[in-house]
């Protein structure tokens, strides 16, 4: 069972011979749905602004997008508002090989990470631009007031509490 993206906007082939610029902004709707998938407290305003071009084998987007979002405190929960302008440059190429064995190792160079699949004649552009956000996120937010709110709660900090706090008790007692 397939679900609908949170935020599409499908291209093909033909629309990329054409050159096409993109500037567009998801609704209150599929800001919610991009929150929920991402684990966001809220998604304020996301856009995507694209100039799309017909490359050899494919489809080349070139652009950014940009968002006002609040994203949950990695260690209390608080709200950490963030502004993100993310850009990116990505091929869509029909050669695009995945490995045929999950084992295999393969080496990826900093050339082929902005390299996707071309699904037939068509991407799904809103669906990158979900990906980009999700990349651009800070993986570990940290509210202004999390050590003071964390220390209330009796939670210590990584220095009272690391081996080196224990180190440091040691060394203030008499040596026997």
């Amino acid at each position: 069972m397939s679900t609908a993206p949170e935020f599409s906007l499908v291209l093909t082939v033909s629309d990329a011979a054409q050159g096409r610029d993109i500037a567009i902004e998801a609704d209150a709707e599929a800001r919610a749905r991009i929150a929920k998938r991402l684990g966001l407290i809220a998604v304020d305003r996301f856009t995507l602004t694209a100039e799309v071009r017909a490359v050899a084998g494919g489809i080349g987007v070139k652009g950014a997008v940009q968002a006002e979002l609040v994203q949950p405190c990695a260690a209390t929960g608080l709200p950490v508002p963030a502004t993100l302008a993310e850009p990116f440059d990505l091929r869509f190429l029909r050669d695009v090989d995945a490995p045929v064995d999950a084992d295999e190792e393969i080496e990826i160079s900093s050339e082929d990470c902005d390299l996707l699949p071309l699904d037939g004649d068509r991407i799904d552009l809103g669906e990158a631009a979900v990906q980009t956000l999700s990349l651009a996120l800070d993986p570990f937010p940290r509210h202004p007031d999390a050590a003071r709110v964390l220390a209330e709660k009796g939670v210590l900090s990584e220095d009272a509490a690391g081996p080196f706090a224990a180190l440091a008790k040691l060394r203030g007692t008499p040596e026997a």
